[in-house]
């Protein structure tokens, strides 16, 4: 694995062409849009490139890599270039606080949390994958196991993710986003109905994952990917995934409203 790298380091040293897969799916910026409720004022912590920033609300983004913030669209909202951990704003300066794919990177996760939740007047709201279920995905479980050593110890335990959540922004909702099985954005799970795609250095180079493991091991796991989809093997174990219009892979929107 690739030891030290989080956050502007990893995407400064992977995020050049990141634009190019990872575009913003329209079900799942609905889900956002609708989790932010009637907030007018909302920061987006780790932005990146834009994905997911609402249009019709008075953004900022906040995003720590310079390689992500140059592919950010000429007409995106104004972005800061600072840390989750070390906002740069006054408490309540916002109606909603948002982060999108992007806390697991955080230097110190919960410390950033915790930095949304005072920078927030009215909510916090988070999109991501419970890390517990990290190992479920047949991705993971067949071809890269390595993947769930990503995972801190104590957020494989199922509950511990939501605990701290809980400790730290106090009563939450947690609802699922399932997977469309052509989602636009090309994030780790993205393809699970289309294995193929895993097999193309483009997809592969927007998702961090494949950056943080050692090379061997992904060698491996992609060329035994490509031998059972050539010989049908992938098809016949995964046969029902091929009718699914969307999967459940443990993407979950957090919702935390904010009460003095």
């Amino acid at each position: 694995m690739v030891d030290g790298l989080v956050g502007d380091q990893l995407y400064d040293r992977i995020g050049v062409g990141y634009a190019a897969t990872r575009g913003e799916d329209p079900r799942i910026a609905s889900a956002i849009d609708a989790a932010l409720g009637d907030a007018r004022t909302v920061l987006n912590v780790g932005a990146g490139v834009g994905s997911y920033e609402p249009r019709d609300r008075e953004l900022v983004a906040v995003e720590p890599s310079q390689v992500m913030i140059r592919q950010r669209p000429p007409n995106s909202a104004p972005v800061v270039c600072a840390s989750a951990e070390a906002l740069p704003f006054g408490d309540a300066s916002f109606d909603a606080a948002m982060a999108v794919l992007s806390d697991h990177h955080w230097r110190d996760r919960l410390q950033g949390i915790r930095a949304l939740r005072r920078v927030a007047r009215n909510r916090v709201v988070l999109f991501n994958a419970d890390p517990a279920q990290a190992g479920k995905f047949w991705l993971t479980a067949e071809y890269l196991p390595q993947f769930v050593d990503l995972v801190p110890e104590p957020y494989r335990e199922p509950g511990h993710w939501e605990a701290e959540l809980s400790r730290a922004l106090g009563d939450l909702r947690l609802v699922s986003v399932p997977v469309p099985h052509d989602c636009r954005d090309g994030f780790y799970g993205a393809f699970w109905r289309r294995p193929a795609a895993y097999l193309e250095p483009a997809v592969r180079r927007g998702i961090s994952v494949f950056a943080q493991l050692d090379r061997a091991p992904v060698r491996q796991g992609l060329a035994r990917l490509r031998s059972d989809l050539e010989t049908g093997s992938w098809e016949a174990r995964h046969a029902g995934l091929l009718d699914l219009d969307e999967l459940d892979l443990g993407y979950r929107l957090v919702i935390a409203e904010i009460t003095v």
